[in-house]
């Protein structure tokens, strides 16, 4: 197996930030462990950054960004086709590196996580090639323009997916960036930097600072020459950012925490609707904003439902993540397989019904973050499984005695950011779809669209990535009256 660890030590990247188009040694002594949650052995330790850090990527940034956003589309388009291609090239070292870092087995690291972010890159690349950036309305000119220095804040559970989301759109908007990863599962942000500078991408236009969220994040969101920040996180992370944010009145993009309803509709074809819906529910160990993770199901069909749903359930293979016919690896962290635990418990002292899963490591594991997948049935919407994040392979089957109600439902909580509708009467999909409150619904499991704007309601967030409008994000809006050409 090539090793990323091994790559990056002896490279020296392990003690280092990417900063102006070199590996720098940070301000700080302090630093944190890297555990790998399959064993809960420590992988190495990184440094963490801090405000002084954070000063001279900012700056690098600044500086970069006047000669950076004036190079043509056809240049940018071209780096862009380049850092897709190196990332492609050196998949199977991110793919390992994300199985180390966050637990996702090599099979889905592979087939999922490398794959689809590097379709960010191809999307922004290919975006970029066609887009307008001035528009003639009238004689008037709409003209959009890079919006400057952007701080991008990303998380553990996808952590190469959510880094090119950001990265590919804000470079090809012509921003320069600082990316704060997370300092959980940092070994696939390192290797995304490397393939940066051997990209040949001009230095200062993309640099990477680790730390927590308190120093960097922090940081980050305070500093006056930072013109916006993308997080992807909790809604709790996304609120502090926001309100360090606000002194400098600079944009925040944020895509924060999801409860996302999947409902199948009286003449939903049950084989069809419940497993796919387990899967959904259960991709990266239930590690995902949007998962469908609330299955509400017509009440006259809640036993078959449950049938199917232990089945589907039963049919999961948790083990070693480098195994190959592992289908679930451990939880990415400590802390989370400690929150997975208390709402399990949480859902069996409310008196939900369980029928799959339950607490505890599954048989044979008696360390690493290993979780049960787990189902409970006959789940009212006022419980905590239906109401609260649980991010981790918990699913809450709610019944009800309407469609109505079942919009009702799955507007009841606080989040809107995916959902999903199953039937086979299409005027009655598309009108529950039309009815519920989320940035985005999935009509009878659609395959994946990278070109499909992905972002939330509520308190999932505000903004959009992914497509034409995730490159959007990334520019300010300039009317240029009396222009008539």
């Amino acid at each position: 197996m090539n090793s990323p660890l091994r790559h990056l030590l002896q490279a020296g990247r392990l003690d280092r930030f990417f900063i102006d188009g070199e590996w720098v040694a940070p301000e700080g002594a302090d630093r944190v462990a890297v555990v790998c949650p399959s064993t809960e052995n420590t992988l190495c330790d990184i440094p963490l950054g801090n405000a002084r850090d954070v000063e001279r990527a900012v700056q690098a940034a600044r500086n970069a960004f006047e000669s950076w956003s004036a190079t043509s589309q056809e240049e940018r388009a071209a780096v862009l086709a380049r850092v897709h291609a190196l990332m492609l090239e050196r998949s199977e070292l991110f793919a390992t590196a994300l199985t180390m870092e966050m637990g996702a087995p090599i099979s889905y690291a592979r087939a999922a996580h490398v794959p689809l972010a590097a379709e960010h890159l191809r999307v922004a690349r290919d975006n970029l090639r066609h887009y307008s950036f001035r528009t003639q309305r009238g004689t008037t000119a709409i003209v959009r323009e890079p919006i400057g220095v952007c701080a991008l804040i990303t998380p553990w559970n996808w952590p190469i997916y959510q880094i090119t989301a950001k990265v590919g759109p804000a470079l090809a908007a012509g921003c320069t960036v600082v990316l704060k990863p997370s300092e959980l599962s940092p070994l696939s942000a390192l290797l995304f930097a490397e393939v940066i500078a051997d990209a040949g991408v001009p230095a200062g236009v993309f640099n990477l600072v680790s730390g927590t969220g308190a120093e960097v994040g922090t940081s980050l969101a305070l500093h006056p020459q930072v013109d916006m920040v993308s997080i992807t996180g909790s809604t709790r992370a996304g609120v502090l950012v926001a309100q360090a944010a606000a002194p400098t009145v600079k944009r925040v993009a944020q895509e924060l925490g999801g409860k996302s309803p999947n409902i199948v509709l009286p003449d939903a074809d049950l084989r069809r609707a419940i497993a796919p819906g387990v899967a959904a529910a259960f991709r990266n160990m239930g590690q995902s904003c949007s998962a469908p993770t609330r299955l509400i199901v017509p009440r006259n069909a809640l036993d078959a439902v449950n049938q199917l749903a232990v089945a589907a359930t039963g049919q999961m293979i948790v083990g070693d993540p480098f195994a190959e016919a592992t289908t679930h690896g451990p939880l990415a962290n400590r802390m989370q397989f400690a929150r997975v635990q208390q709402m399990i418990e949480a859902g069996i002292d409310e008196g939900a019904e369980l029928i799959a899963g339950g607490p505890g490591r599954p048989a044979g594991f008696s360390k690493g973050f290993y979780a049960r997948p787990t189902v409970f049935t006959d789940v009212r919407t006022d419980m905590k499984i239906a109401q609260q994040e649980i991010f981790g392979p918990v699913l809450a089957i709610l019944p009800y005695d309407s469609v109505d109600e079942a919009v009702a439902i799955a507007n009841d909580t606080v989040y809107g950011l995916g959902a999903h509708v199953q039937g086979t009467d299409m005027a009655l999909v598309r009108a529950v779809a039309a009815r519920i409150r989320s940035g985005q619904v999935h009509l009878n499991y659609p395959a994946w669209d990278p070109q499909a704007p992905f972002g939330g309601y509520k308190q999932s967030g505000n903004g959009r990535e992914y497509g034409i409008e995730g490159m959007e994000e990334y520019m300010e809006v300039k009317s240029i009256l009396g222009y008539d050409d």
